[in-house]
């Protein structure tokens, strides 16, 4: 697992930190998670192999600081503080804008997937730290608003993640979006319309 930063980092000590996560992202992406090496992320961020293992204790820890690091800026939705309408349209655009916006991002996705009959604990610690807190905080929100009448919070938080995310699956990641096309407003829509419609059926 990662190591603590010093009791008292720095500035200089983030810097280090975010050159040496940079460097592991463009390692790992390149060469997958058995071809990367301590040595090659040091060489790639641009800091010595000693400054890597200051900070991280091995590859694993690196990749684990990595996902992380992705689950703190995915997993926060402080829109979720407003009406359903608004705060599940928002949470729809940005989880599947992702594709186009952050293809960084999606890449790692395909590293997970493709590394996980190899190393299954990498898999687990991204399920564990992305899709875990994402489907319990939408849970929580779902459960927090009885006038929607869902029969089962987490399984809706489950059915409209999973419906996001197998549409990046096909769209994006499998390159199918000439196949079976769809406007994506179309599909947040459908799936808006779906947890609300009982609210105003009521």
């Amino acid at each position: 697992m990662a190591r603590t930063k010093p009791s008292e980092p720095d500035a200089a000590g983030s810097d280090k930190t975010e050159q040496i996560l940079q460097g592991a992202m463009q390692e790992f992406l390149a060469h997958g998670y058995a071809g990367t090496s301590m040595d090659k992320v040091a060489k790639t961020g641009g800091v010595s192999k000693a400054t890597v293992y200051s900070y991280f204790a091995d590859k694993e820890g690196l990749f684990v600081a990595l996902v992380q690091r992705l689950a703190r800026k995915k997993v926060h939705f402080p829109v979720l503080d407003e009406e359903p309408a608004v705060a599940l349209r928002f949470v729809a655009i940005t989880i599947l804008d992702q594709a186009s916006h952050e293809p960084e991002y999606l890449n790692f996705v395909r590293l997970v997937i493709a590394e996980s009959g190899r190393f299954p604990q990498l898999a687990q610690t991204f399920v564990k730290n992305l899709a875990k807190p994402g489907i319990e905080r939408l849970t929580q929100y779902f459960a927090s608003h009885p006038e929607l009448k869902l029969p089962d919070a987490e399984a809706t938080a489950r059915i409209f993640i999973g419906s996001l995310v197998y549409f990046q699956l096909t769209q994006h990641m499998m390159h199918g979006k000439d196949i079976i096309p769809m406007e994506r407003d179309r599909l947040i829509d459908s799936l808006l319309h779906l947890i609300l419609s009982p609210q105003s059926n009521s």
